[in-house]
Parts: C-alpha cells; sequence; structure tokens
C-alpha cells in the first residue's frame, strides 16, 4: 500500500469496520461491568501509559463521556504520590513493575469500582502488575488491547502474563503487530491504528451504558462541554455527587 492520505484513511477505515464488525459481544459485555459498577455507586477507573493514556482520556472527563469517571497516570506517583519528579523522566517507567502498587493504592479505589485498563501490546511490567492488583482486590477489569500485537510479543513482567490474561472483558482494538498500518519502502511502518479504534470501541462503550441507564429509566451522568453556555454548572452539579472520589486536571 502507497504512502499517502487516501491510503491511511482507507486503512484506519477497514481496521474501523472490523472492530465493530467484532467487538459488539465485548463492547456490550464491558458495557455491562461498568452500567452495573454505577449502578452500585462506583466509578470507572481507567489507566494505561503512553499513547494508551488516550483511550482513558476518552473514558474520563471528557465532553459527552461519563461524569463518575476517573483517569490513572504514572505522574500521579509525581502528583499524588510524593514521588520526585525526576522519576518521570525515565521512559522505561512503564516497563517497571514496583511502580504499579503504589499507583493502584493512590487510585483509593472503592469496592464498587470497575476498572479500564488500556495497552497496544499488554506486556509491560506496569501495566501487568496493576491488572494483577486490580483482580486481586476483588474489582471487574476490562482491557483495551491489541491481540495480535500481544499474541506475538513476549511478556516483560516477572510473572510472564500479559494484560488480556487477566481481564474479565478484552476488547481488541484490532490494530496490527506494531500498530502502523502503511508499510515503508526501505522497512518499517508509518501511521498508528490503535487511538482511532480504541477511541471507537470506547465511546461504543460509553453509548451501551448510557443506553443501559436510559432503559431503566435513569437519568445518565453525562458531561456537557465546558464551552457551552450551563456546561460548568451542568458538570460542576454532577461531580459534587462524586466529591472526593474523581480527580480532573492533569
Amino acid at each position: 500500500m502507497s504512502v499517502s492520505a487516501a491510503a491511511y484513511a482507507a486503512a484506519i477505515t477497514e481496521v474501523c469496520d472490523r472492530a465493530v464488525a467484532t467487538q459488539t459481544d465485548a463492547v456490550n459485555a464491558a458495557a455491562d461491568l461498568i452500567a452495573g459498577s454505577l449502578k452500585r455507586g462506583g466509578i470507572l477507573q481507567a489507566f494505561g501509559t503512553g499513547h494508551s493514556e488516550a483511550l482513558c482520556m476518552e473514558l474520563a472527563g471528557r465532553a459527552g463521556g461519563l461524569v463518575p469517571s476517573n483517569r490513572i497516570a504514572l505522574r500521579d506517583l509525581v502528583l499524588r504520590g510524593g514521588e520526585d519528579a525526576e522519576l518521570l523522566s525515565s521512559d522505561k517507567l512503564e516497563r517497571d513493575p514496583q511502580v504499579a502498587r503504589r499507583l493502584f493504592a493512590l487510585s483509593e479505589a472503592a469496592p464498587e469500582d470497575v476498572f479500564v485498563i488500556a495497552s497496544q501490546s499488554g506486556i509491560n511490567g506496569s501495566i501487568v502488575e496493576f491488572a494483577s492488583a486490580v483482580k486481586e482486590a476483588g474489582h471487574d477489569l476490562i482491557a483495551f488491547t491489541s491481540t495480535q500485537h500481544s499474541g506475538q510479543t513476549p511478556s516483560r513482567h516477572p510473572s510472564g502474563r500479559k494484560l488480556a490474561e487477566l481481564a474479565d472483558v478484552v476488547i481488541d482494538n484490532c490494530a496490527p503487530y506494531g500498530d502502523a498500518l502503511l508499510d515503508l519502502p526501505e522497512g518499517g511502518s508509518v501511521c498508528a491504528a490503535s487511538s482511532i479504534s480504541a477511541a471507537l470501541l470506547a465511546n461504543m462503550v460509553v453509548a451501551e451504558v448510557v443506553r443501559r441507564q436510559l432503559d431503566v429509566g435513569e437519568t445518565p451522568p453525562v458531561y456537557l462541554s465546558a464551552n457551552v453556555p450551563g456546561g460548568d454548572t451542568h458538570n460542576n452539579t454532577l461531580e459534587s455527587r462524586y466529591a472526593g472520589r474523581i480527580r480532573r486536571g492533569a
């Protein structure tokens, strides 16, 4: 396939079409877990590192998204955990399983909370260890990952396990091994897929959660854009219901 805007548009459309065609059951299973958690008074806790954090930003704290949601990031170790900022200078931090337990503790998760973890490969130490902590604490866990990439790559966690092996529901983002879609003449590839297909799937999950709430006569706790009249008032009112449990900002 040639390298061009049109070629990428065709390739990413194919990935997204495949995700829609193959992941409906997983999307519905994830929506069941999230809707159940919210019904019990829980919140959605989302964690990802690197570009997978973009998936968490789709699920937590955005216009059109669910208010009872919280985004967990490696920088929480500094911003909330008192670690030296130098810790974040390591480009291998996401591979370190030792940070995961501290990060999980900082989430201050309630027993009713449900977790989403996003990782293209699902193999890095912090991701797998965080998933292990989630399951040991008894939470439901939804994974967004590439089953092709994960299946072709050895785990970097001491246990040899991968994210998908720990999750209750696995949503395949349908991105290829290596993520990028367009092959270059001299080797390698360009233009990634996972951020786009995962965002599509994440919003499909949100739509199904909201549908379940509407079906039982509930008013979905959904953000308005802060950049429309009344948005701040609407959002502040809803956020006050979860004071101390959801964090917004960096």
